[in-house]
């Protein structure tokens, strides 16, 4: 078994991977009902998805959360739910409802998912409801209320009178229900008041809808009132403020009873192959997204039958694909409550790093990089790097050209302004724009159009593929030499994201890791495949076999007698060809570490099938999202001799088989040491914030110790600075790499 040596001095002994080791299956488990051969041997993907909101939702009962940050974790444990059955389950449906029956990997057919699909979200949505109302009270003695209408006070209702009337009233649209008017389109995430209303007159029924604006905040704040000591912050829901001033809205008319609803529809694109214009196609999928068939309805409790029964029928609504809620609806709009201005329950304020390297260079990327190889562990070291990077690249003019791929990136993306501000300045620049990034096509074409205005070249890569490489290239006049700048990275361009995701940026002048870059682009945009790449594997071409061809190595080396281990971190891990060259490691003597926050394919700990295997999973402050492997390459690890990558791709068949992905060795010895023994050390040594994967697929929150504190990879890095990005006072301290056994 492999011991740690941690890098610096103060990460706490007591906190090792082999606590991980003893923690997870210390003795291998027999499963009576798999067929460690069949297509037992793989967890169902979509059930291991709703595995991992759970594990999201049990956060927010983490007592060592802030209370308001509880609060986000049910925020994102709906918004997660939300876009799985938008985009996972709708696709389900569609083969469903064809009439499909091939089995996935594990051997469940799509009618078989859909069944344990619903009964686990509905389970899992009563779960939220339970959580929210605990935070609830929380919140209340905290001095953070959200009111119903019956409990406000004739000052409150004067003030929402004012409110209503100024600035909800003008974007409102009453709905009525007959034959006169038809019955109006309810878009994705739509969330509506169904009416039942009664003409006081002559006591005659009227139907209607009164869609919920989107615009207008969910949660409306009232004055603040003081409570003893402490400042309450009050909110009444904007639902509570329609039904408190329908008689505005329906003149004459009494609210009998009413009840909301929210409809989720298919989200998913489909873009004709063959598209001559592939943008304008992708505006006309736009359209016909926002008109997708209603795969979820949850609706209130004491819904009317008859006004339910029409809703159903112009809807379209099965009544599997109904869910009562007995709470809140759109559980998504609490994030909106985080943002009260309560730091004491929140987390504490984290700024992120300037490299040291960097200001010794008085903030000049490019002379930090020629120093050396330099990676940044984002959001702890500023992701404000990528773009001074990229804007010193547009206002240096010895730089010639710019070559940049984007998948996603924020609204006013610093990038994007500094694309142009180089393309107007006479540099060549190339933008290739993913305009198959879900959810942000729309985006991402108003991106393409910008910097085509500007003058750049904007290509759009395959139209069967999506480029989910994250590459930026700066070519520089140098002396009499072009010297090419490369950046690698294995998450987005997007700077709002990066504040919360944990993803590296490698920097690099490195001659073979330019030229690899320059091949890669000259694909994308001219389909010239890459004969010869020096210190990358790409896919659809060569990802996937090298990953197998290398841990096929470690099977070798550990059939020589020598160490055999591959320590890997990602976000999802459901190929099943990997999979399988995995349990053949296991079964081979190969020991292997998994850090996988979400969806895992892989049995864990079964014996006689990957009894060698440790999976763990990482949910904390910060979103994991960096994508690493190491093989120990016959030194174990960590080693200087063993083999590190850092990735764009999760061992998925999507990112293997139908996307552009890279996996780039990294050869620098500071850069792999400090992912080897200080970003994986951690991570695979957290105990504070991590779940340990169980053989059937479910997980356990990993104990501590008694007595032992418990340690946090998050904070950790918080506090520590990446090892390539030290500036000249620790540039000299690089401890040795070295592994014994026990």
């Amino acid at each position: 078994m492999v011991r740690m040596f941690f890098m610096l001095h103060d990460m706490p002994q007591t906190a090792t991977h082999a606590d991980f080791l003893k923690s997870a299956f210390a003795t291998p488990v027999t499963l009576p009902d798999i067929d460690i051969t069949g297509p037992g041997r793989f967890n169902n993907r979509e059930l291991s998805w709703l595995n991992f909101n759970w594990r999201v939702l049990e956060e927010a009962e983490n007592p060592r959360v802030p209370l308001l940050e509880r609060l986000r974790f049910v925020s994102i444990s709906a918004n997660n739910l939300d876009e799985f059955f938008t985009v996972r389950v709708a696709g389900l449906r569609e083969l469903h409802n064809g009439g499909h029956t091939t089995p996935a990997a594990d051997g469940l057919s799509p009618t078989q998912q859909l069944t344990l699909i619903h009964e686990d979200a509905r389970k899992l949505m009563q779960a939220q409801q339970r959580v929210l109302s605990t935070l609830t009270q929380e919140l209340e003695a905290q001095g953070i209320v959200v009111l119903t209408r019956d409990a406000l006070q004739d000052q409150d209702k004067d003030f929402l009178a004012d409110v209503f009337l100024t600035q909800v009233f003008p974007v409102l649209s009453p709905l009525a229900i007959d034959p006169a008017h038809p019955f109006p389109f309810i878009p994705n995430a739509g969330y509506t008041l169904a009416l039942q209303l009664v003409r006081q007159s002559d006591k005659k029924p009227l139907q209607a809808l009164l869609p919920v604006p989107r615009q207008i905040d969910r949660f409306i704040p009232l004055p603040k009132t003081l409570d003893g000591a402490a400042t309450q912050h009050r909110f009444l829901p904007l639902q509570e403020l329609l039904v408190l001033h329908i008689q505005d809205l329906f003149p004459g008319y009494r609210l009998k009873s009413h009840f909301e609803f929210r409809v989720l529809r298919d989200s998913d694109l489909e873009v004709e192959e063959e598209a001559e214009d592939l943008v304008r196609e992708f505006e006309v999928a736009l359209k016909r997204r926002r008109r997708g068939e209603v795969v979820r309805m949850t609706h209130s409790t004491g819904a009317p039958p008859k006004l339910m029964s029409v809703i159903m029928k112009e809807l379209q609504v099965n009544p599997d694909e109904m869910i009562e809620i007995d709470g809140m609806i759109g559980m998504s709009d609490l994030e909106q409550l985080v943002q009260i201005d309560r730091p004491d329950l929140q987390w504490p304020l984290f700024t992120s790093r300037v490299p040291e390297r960097v200001t010794d260079f008085g903030g000049d990327m490019f002379a930090a990089i020629r120093q050396k190889d330099m990676l940044l562990h984002h959001p702890y070291e500023t992701f404000d790097m990528v773009v001074r990077f990229l804007q010193q690249a547009a206002r240096d003019p010895d730089v010639l050209a710019i070559r940049q791929t984007f998948y996603r990136t924020s609204r006013d993306s610093p990038i994007v302004e500094a694309l142009c501000e180089a393309a107007e300045a006479g540099k060549s620049v190339t933008a290739l724009v993913e305009l198959k990034a879900r959810f942000d096509e729309a985006a991402n074409i108003r991106q393409s159009r910008r910097l085509e205005r500007a003058g750049a070249h904007v290509v759009y890569g395959f139209t069967d593929l999506k480029t989910h490489a994250k590459i930026s290239i700066v070519v520089r006049r140098e002396g009499e030499n072009l010297v090419t700048y490369t950046h690698y990275g294995t998450g987005n361009y997007h700077p709002i994201t990066a504040r919360f995701y944990t993803d590296l940026s490698l920097f690099t002048c490195d001659t073979e890791l330019g030229r690899d870059a320059i091949k890669v682009f000259n694909y994308l945009s001219g389909y010239a495949q890459p004969e010869v790449l020096d210190n990358l594997a790409i896919s659809p071409l060569t990802l996937k076999s090298r990953l197998i061809e290398l841990i096929d190595g470690e099977i070798a080396y550990a059939k020589a007698g020598k160490p055999a281990v591959i320590w890997a971190k990602m976000n999802a891990l459901i190929d099943a060809e990997v999979i399988d060259a995995l349990y053949r490691a296991s079964q081979g003597g190969v020991q292997i570490s998994l850090i996988i926050r979400g969806i895992c394919g892989l049995r864990p700990g079964v014996k006689g099938l990957s009894e060698n295997i440790r999976v763990k999973s990482v949910i904390g402050r910060f979103l994991e999202h960096s994508r690493i492997v190491c093989f120990g390459n016959g030194y174990g690890l960590p080693a200087r001799k063993a083999r590190v990558f850092i990735s764009s791709a999760d061992w998925m068949g999507r990112n293997l088989n139908r996307r552009v992905e890279t996996l780039v060795e990294i050869n620098n010895a500071t850069v792999k040491a400090q992912i080897v023994s200080q970003i994986m050390a951690a991570n695979l040594s957290d105990t504070a914030q991590s779940w340990v994967m169980n053989p059937d697929g479910t997980f356990t929150r990993q104990a501590t110790s008694d007595g032992e504190s418990a340690f946090n990879c998050h904070r950790f890095f918080m506090e520590n600075p990446s090892l390539s990005g030290r500036g000249s006072a620790g540039a000299s301290d690089v401890p040795k790499l070295t592994h014994t056994e026990d």
